[in-house]
């Protein structure tokens, strides 16, 4: 690579480890509250366990917590069967793992729903703890890989959007100043920021910008801000975040907008500062190495975008 430094130790250990990660969501839903708080107690050190008397009660803690991994139902309860209530849970959560707890005599809603992809695995009443235990770590780290895998392509999905984005307002624009405000949308969209500004440089002083959402609040206080003139002379990524234990006070200038993290990012032709990204968060933002990666990428594309439509402008 060449232009801007890259260094992922120092802005990897501030966006990519905020936080210890949180105990995984379980669902537990049975009729019988004994069942209810022996499943409570053999999963609580593990799991934030959620607890429902039936179906219906579990589907509106869903619609109130939103996703779990995990969902551990009866079969047999009143106004709705267990598999019928985990059917309903599929379409908004299809990664989440269900297990059923069954008796033998109902092998026929279970093949359906083994079949249909509904249910994971199915425990035969009375259960084994050891085994419920297994089976459910399983599952936690069945759900684990599944988000893992459907972010990653989540990620790939928004780098390539945006690297071809920068490529199509390389021949769309004949000034530098006229693509800022496309290059700065495209930029939060596939970083999923809630705001960013595109500055030009010159020297050290900032010139021409464009910024789409929160940057419009924020872009006032970047021309004071000591990690922008330090992105601009070490030609480096710099970067803040508030932890959970800790609040950082260089985004104090940027209270009132309610900034929680913010990555700046030198843009570079040559060796040349052209301009500086600026990207905000408005919660504790976990970046991961490949987004890093990308951001840094594209800088380096934006700078040849800004160097091309300044001397090459667009002939109509």
């Amino acid at each position: 690579m060449s232009g801007a430094s890259f260094d992922l130790s120092s802005i990897g250990r501030q966006f990519m480890s905020l936080e210890r990660p949180k105990k995984p969501k379980m669902l537990v839903v049975d009729d019988e509250p004994d069942n209810l708080d022996l499943l409570y107690r053999t999963f609580r050190r593990d799991f934030n366990v959620l607890r429902a008397e039936s179906g219906l009660m579990a589907l509106d803690i869903l619609a109130a917590e939103g996703e779990v991994a995990v969902i551990i139902s009866d079969q047999r309860m009143p106004e709705m069967k267990g598999t019928e209530f985990l059917s309903k849970t599929v379409p908004q959560f299809p990664d989440t793992m269900r297990i059923i707890l069954t008796g033998f005599t109902d092998v026929e809603d279970l093949v359906e729903a083994i079949n249909s992809g509904q249910v994971y695995k199915y425990i035969t009443k009375p259960w084994d703890p050891t085994e419920l235990k297994a089976v459910v770590q399983r599952a936690a780290e069945t759900y684990d890989l599944l988000k893992q895998r459907t972010d990653e392509l989540r990620r790939a999905q928004a780098q390539l959007e945006l690297m071809n984005a920068i490529v199509q307002l390389a021949g769309q624009y004949d000034n530098p100043e006229a693509c800022l405000q496309p290059i700065a949308t495209a930029y939060r969209e596939a970083l999923a920021a809630d705001g960013c500004v595109l500055h030009l440089v010159d020297g050290r002083s900032l010139t021409a910008s464009g910024s789409c959402g929160l940057g419009e609040a924020v872009a006032a206080s970047l021309a004071t801000d000591p990690l922008l003139h330090q992105a601009i002379d070490s030609r480096t990524m710099q970067g803040a975040v508030h932890s959970a234990t800790e609040r950082n006070t260089a985004l104090e200038p940027y209270a009132a907008a309610g900034v929680q993290a913010h990555l700046l990012t030198p843009i570079l032709f040559q060796d040349r500062v052209l301009g500086v990204l600026s990207l905000q968060w408005q919660q504790p933002r976990v970046l991961w190495e490949d987004e890093l990666t990308l951001i840094h990428l594209a800088a380096q594309q934006v700078g040849l975008v800004l160097t091309c439509t300044r001397f090459h402008p667009v002939v109509v």
